[in-house]
């Protein structure tokens, strides 16, 4: 495993082990892995595969984001070759958790094309509106209007969409995909 900061699976398994109110014995023994695993695990140690999380996410209730996503800030920045990567042990495959949708939430997925000129300067959308942009070619600025960030191919960034906020291109050809999460 690479880049998923073993720390952080711990503490997020420590977290939600204390929530359901299991012992170590009866999370590993539901999730079908070695009591011992579980300890190096919540201890920071370990190398826990996709099939390891995905186990001791069904064994705890959750979903397997949970287990590895780091405490969001208002404003995040996920830069290409960034953010934690989870190895299966089965195939040559590897899954990057950019971010977890929250319940009740609805989308919308826009692709943007985007040329140089003047930013497009959004007000504010309803209460609780959440942007998500993944930048596939050119660079740009996007984000709150008050301190937007520059972004590349493969940067990732989300921002409260009901703030006001900017996207600029900065190169001819910039495109880039957009989620908007809304709650209503």
């Amino acid at each position: 495993m690479s880049n998923a900061p073993l720390d952080l699976i711990a503490a997020n398994l420590r977290r939600e082990r204390d929530r359901t109110g299991m012992s170590l014995s009866d999370l590993a023994r539901k999730a079908g892995i070695a009591k011992s695993t579980l300890s190096q695990l919540e201890s920071g140690a370990g190398n826990p595969s996709v099939e390891t999380l995905w186990a001791l996410g069904v064994a705890l209730g959750v979903p397997f984001s949970r287990l590895v996503e780091p405490a969001v800030p208002r404003v995040q920045v996920i830069r290409a070759g960034e953010g934690p990567v989870i190895h299966s042990e089965r195939a040559h495959y590897s899954a990057t958790l950019l971010a977890a949708c929250r319940p009740g939430t609805k989308h919308d997925i826009y692709w943007l094309a985007l040329e140089p000129g003047g930013a497009r300067e959004s007000e504010p959308h309803v209460p609780g509106s959440v942007e998500h942009m993944i930048v596939a070619s050119g660079r740009c600025l996007a984000g709150l209007a008050e301190d937007p960030v520059e972004l590349g191919p493969g940067d990732y960034i989300v921002y409260p969409g009901d703030l006001p906020h900017i996207c600029k291109a900065l190169e001819p050809g910039t495109t880039a995909m957009m989620v908007m999460e809304h709650t209503s």
